[in-house]
């Protein structure tokens, strides 16, 4: 197994943490005035996960925060990433805030911080209250100018100890899978719905941006997506032209509004619908970044689909190359090169890996330590990357490994893990993976190494 050694090309105050979200760990779906949200109904609705598992209980997070702030500690992880929930704030999505839902990330705020550990939140990961998918959702313009509204009374209350905010969470997904391959909330199967989610996403994360702003003038704001490097299946006309237009889907699409440089026109051709664009839109969508989060798992090999769906390009599988327990492909390489990309192309000026990780199946041993050769290699192959990504000129701030916790993985419920410590769902213990004690030696090198540097 390779190990990762180049503690010194990362800077001396590099951020290293964990990440999580709201729905997937949380649990306490209906109490303190939390309402469902679009992942309730739909982790509830027969035939959408696998094992037929939901979120209801998850990690029981929203009891059990004070022992995994004391995980945290002592993985010896410095920032925390964690996701709030919209339904627990604003449960109709737009009117009354719910007070005692502010409560809570009031106490996992100022127990962070009372651990050292810097709190980093996301506005939005997926779980849009139910009662705003029943007036349209993302495919209607109030929603963005709702998000606004709650991300104004989160900052409002948690703003004087939360400096780092993302407005968004991977959109790709919201749009994409969930509203184009309806494998994800809210599970509708309808290119226009899709593209105009899209839209109203992004403009969205630009009112929120403004909103964060005016409640915390020191508020640090950015945007997270989900990019893959793309390559051809082959070198074929046809599938050179398929990756083209997966790169788009996958990329150029989340990046280009968000760096001022509109809507990729060749991709507003590809999938054929009208963009519900008004004067103002393109300069809100393009709200100054303070940092950008790059989550990176897979790279994307493709050939020609054209008779599959938008991007009418699909995924190859590659004999012999590694794969997780996902399926996905290992490529190490990819999180370089995105993070070349992003500084080169998009002048970038502060980055984070605000997700990478990989699940496998976990080995419990007879004495209930857990073993993951699999993950720490794969651990250590990524952050080897970042590292020679940072002495090419990358301007990367921080990592958040996913993910601190088993959790609820979404369409496949519980069967996949990502955690760095093992979750019994049945009794909630914890227990640190072997791939979590590496990560802890890993910050402590880097810390030694840095030891007699300015922090």
């Amino acid at each position: 197994m390779t190990e990762f050694t180049d503690h010194a090309a990362l800077p001396p105050d590099f951020a290293w943490g964990t990440a999580t979200s709201a729905y997937q760990i949380e649990g306490a779906v209906a109490e303190d005035g939390r309402a469902p949200s679009i992942w309730d109904t739909f982790s509830h609705t027969p035939g959408t996960i696998d094992g037929g598992d939901h979120g209801d209980t998850a990690c029981d997070h929203y009891h059990r925060w004070p022992e995994d702030i004391a995980l945290m500690r002592r993985l010896g992880t410095g920032a925390y990433r964690f996701s709030i929930a919209w339904p627990r704030i604003v449960p109709g999505g737009d009117g009354p805030v719910n007070g005692r839902g502010l409560d809570f990330y009031d106490r996992l705020v100022d127990g962070l911080l009372e651990a050292g550990i810097t709190p980093s939140a996301t506005l939005y990961h997926w779980d849009l209250p139910q009662a705003l998918q029943d007036r349209g959702g993302w495919t209607v313009r109030d929603t963005a100018h709702h998000l606004a509204g709650y991300a104004s009374a989160v900052a409002g209350r948690l703003g004087d100890r939360v400096r780092h905010w993302a407005t968004l969470n991977e959109p790709l997904c919201s749009a994409w899978i969930g509203h184009l391959e309806g494998r994800m909330a809210p599970g509708t199967r309808d290119l226009t719905a899709a593209v105009r989610a899209s839209y109203h996403l992004l403009l969205g994360h630009g009112l929120a941006a403004q909103a964060v702003r005016a409640a915390a003038p020191d508020a640090e704001v950015g945007i997270v997506n989900n990019l893959s490097t793309v390559a051809p299946a082959s070198d074929r006309p046809e599938d050179l032209a398929a990756a083209r237009r997966m790169d788009g889907h996958t990329n150029r699409w989340w990046l280009d509004p968000v760096h001022g440089r509109g809507f990729p026109a060749d991709m507003v051709e590809v999938y054929g619908v009208q963009l519900p664009e008004r004067p103002g839109d393109a300069a809100v969508i393009a709200a100054p970044l303070d940092w950008l989060g790059l989550n990176y798992y897979f790279p994307a090999v493709v050939a020609d689909d054209p008779d599959g769906p938008a991007p009418f390009a699909r995924q190859v599988e590659r004999p012999g190359v590694p794969v997780t327990g996902m399926g996905w492909e290992v490529d190490a390489g990819g999180i370089e090169t995105l993070l070349l990309r992003l500084t080169e192309e998009y002048g970038a000026r502060r980055l984070y890996v605000t997700e990478n990780g990989s699940a496998y199946p976990d080995a419990v041993r007879a004495d209930g330590s857990v073993d993951d050769p699999e993950r720490t290699a794969y651990l250590e192959r990524h952050l080897a990357a970042c590292a020679r990504a940072v002495r090419k000129g990358v301007p990367l701030a921080g990592y958040f490994a996913w993910s601190l916790l088993d959790n609820f993985e979404w369409a496949y419920g519980y069967g996949k893990r990502f955690g760095l410590v093992h979750v019994d769902y049945a009794t909630q213990r914890r227990t640190v993976k072997g791939s979590g004690h590496r990560y802890a030696g890993i910050i402590r090198a880097h810390r030694a190494a840095h030891s007699g540097s300015a922090a």
